[in-house]
């Protein structure tokens, strides 16, 4: 019985040195006990453009909204963060040449096992075409823009990262609850499902100068439901407290696009190219950090001979402390 014994905690003893020495392999350091408090403060954009052959010579339409800074305040504890996000009542631009953008945006996230995923929600109302005064005898080059003050663009995403190495943690990359120890890299694939589009309610998505009898050029709407896959590589480090990491993937998508007018539908089937783009650096030690990131998010489709392409994203400047409990007090010492 006492030979039985001994033998049972020498096994619990080599287990725990066993997964100890992993620990300390592992390319991240996870603060799974302490408490991270964060602020960020950055700011959203979505700018987009239409192609086609329109009136004048014109072939390209550029449109451009107001930026305003927006401010973020959160916490992350465990497996479980919280981030509430808001907008200044402040303009970035001048309003006399973009206008005034009213933008909503709405993020969840989760880290499961191999894979993160994400839902994002963005609507932006408010919009200015760039450089209308070449076809628009009303504007000069003191005020270039045309005001589009009902044009609105619209985007709901759904999208999972399978990392082939278990070892690559998407919380290490972020920087709030973990950091990287050393070099970690891996091949990933995404899936994803979008909704995105542009719309006016009150009149044609391009200025009336522009306008066509040809449908798509006079369309009060434009959008995509797609579904594809992209695969693609990521990459962290943490050199001297200074960490940096990107993710870099392209694929491509199915997608069931269409165009308004006056009531009617005109649906097409299609592909579409997919980027996936991400980057965050900064400054990271156990106690607290300063990271710089930026996520971009391109959008594209083609009907016919109209091509529309848009980029959500943001550049967010977050700092935060990571406080200890009496858990990791134990842990740490």
């Amino acid at each position: 019985m006492k030979k039985n014994t001994i033998i049972f905690f020498f096994s619990i003893l080599l287990g725990t040195l066993s997964l100890s020495q992993e620990n300390d392999t592992l390319p991240y350091e996870f603060f799974k006990e302490r408490i991270v408090l964060l602020a960020d403060v950055g700011f959203n954009s979505a700018p987009f453009s239409i192609k086609d052959n329109y009136k004048l010579g014109v072939k390209k339409i550029r449109y451009k909204n107001n930026i305003k800074p927006a401010v973020g305040l959160g916490f992350a504890y465990k497996w479980f963060g919280l981030r509430i996000g808001f907008t200044l009542p402040l303009n970035m631009l001048d309003e006399n040449k973009y206008g005034d953008t009213q933008y909503f945006e709405l993020a969840i996230k989760a880290n499961i096992k191999q894979t993160f995923c994400s839902i994002d929600l963005r609507s932006y109302n408010g919009y200015a075409v760039k450089d209308a005064y070449k076809f628009n005898d009303s504007l000069s080059a003191v005020t270039p823009n045309a005001l589009m003050p009902f044009t609105r663009s619209a985007s709901l995403s759904a999208n999972v990262w399978y990392f082939r190495d278990k070892n690559f943690k998407m919380q290490a990359f972020q920087g709030r609850s973990a950091h990287f120890k050393e070099e970690s890299k891996t091949w990933y694939f995404k899936g994803t499902l979008n909704f995105f589009g542009v719309s006016n309610d009150n009149s044609t998505i391009i200025p009336k100068e522009l306008a066509d009898t040809i449908d798509r050029k006079s369309a009060r709407g434009i959008g995509a439901i797609d579904l594809g896959f992209i695969p693609g590589y990521a990459y962290g480090n943490r050199i001297n407290n200074w960490q940096f990491g990107l993710f870099a993937g392209i694929g491509g998508v199915v997608q069931s696009k269409y165009y308004q007018k006056d009531g009617i539908t005109r649906s097409f089937l299609g592909i579409a190219p997919r980027v996936d783009f991400k980057i965050a650096g900064g400054y990271s030690r156990r106690n607290y950090f300063v990271l710089l990131s930026s996520d971009f998010d391109i959008k594209s489709l083609k009907i016919q001979e109209m091509s529309y392409n848009q980029t959500y994203y943001n550049i967010r400047l977050m700092a935060g402390i990571r406080l200890h409990t009496k858990k990791s007090r134990k842990t740490d010492s």
